[in-house]
């Protein structure tokens, strides 16, 4: 999008999310914005919505955590002009391999992404463009069938938990707890707190038998594969400094009373002044 970084004087710990950043960024190439509703916490959509409107700019909404989230009453993957929904397994609402859905009300984008997921053809032997062999499998599809029936129930099982982790966890002064936007409807794919020696807190679990994951330890612009674009360390330092803080906790509809009380005892037991 050819974007400039707007984030250099917000304090990562405290970050709060707003369009601002959006309308700050777009120049005469933007084309598109992709919210991501990280985590399972919807972008703020109703703010986005309207800066892209306001600029004649398409929306992408990256809704691969947040299944069953909404935003201002309104599902995700409502907003945008597509929506990408990823059933990776360990997704809110996951298959058994690889798999994933495009949803878009446009019918001319629905028919051309079809086709790019099917070597670029409508019909047999027929290929109006390079495309791929994206198409998900019919057992995936099955799995998934059964699997949603269940989606509600697992949802509000995250959601639970979230709050019994917040509870208990809110007396830890030195942990930076995820915050759910007033107009937002979390489904917590991920509960992840902040902590400055987060390696060692990270370690201190393992060594309880607690794991963990980093989600995501490396800022985009810092990757390989986006080097190209010119940014160097220091042009987002939020992203940046987020990556170093980061920790994501157990969160699995499965998981216990008991086994959140596990994660709790074991990191009230972490010695914040080494």
């Amino acid at each position: 999008v050819g974007a400039t970084p707007v984030f250099a004087d917000v304090d990562p710990g405290h970050f709060n999310l707003t369009a601002e950043g959006f309308e700050k960024a777009i120049t005469p190439r933007t084309k598109a914005v992709i919210p991501v509703h990280l985590y399972g916490q919807p972008a703020p959509m109703v703010e986005i919505s309207e800066v892209a409107k306001r600029h004649g700019i398409k929306i992408i909404e990256d809704s691969a955590q947040a299944h069953g989230a909404k935003y201002d009453g309104l599902p995700v993957g409502t907003w945008g002009d597509v929506t990408c929904f990823s059933f990776y397994p360990a997704k809110n609402l996951g298959a058994y391999g690889d798999a994933g859905a495009v949803i878009t009300n446009d019918g001319e984008l629905a028919t051309a992404i079809r086709m790019r997921k099917d070597h670029g053809r409508t019909q047999k032997y027929t290929h109006d463009f390079i495309g791929s062999n994206s198409r998900l499998d019919t057992l995936q599809a099955a799995i998934l069938n059964v699997k949603l029936g269940h989606l509600a129930q697992w949802t509000e099982r995250r959601r639970d938990i979230a709050d019994k982790y917040t509870a208990a966890l809110g007396e830890f002064s030195w942990i930076t707890l995820p915050q759910g936007m007033g107009a937002a409807r979390h489904v917590y794919h991920l509960y992840v707190i902040q902590i400055e020696r987060r390696d060692e807190l990270q370690k201190h679990l393992a060594d309880a038998g607690i794991g963990t994951g980093v989600h995501y330890p490396i800022a985009l612009n810092l990757q390989p594969a986006y080097s190209h674009l010119g940014y160097e360390k220091g042009d987002f330092p939020v992203s940046e400094a987020l990556g170093d803080r980061i920790l994501s906790l157990p969160m699995y509809p499965e998981m216990t009373d008991e086994q959140i009380q596990q994660v709790v005892g074991a990191i009230a037991t972490f010695s914040v002044n080494p």
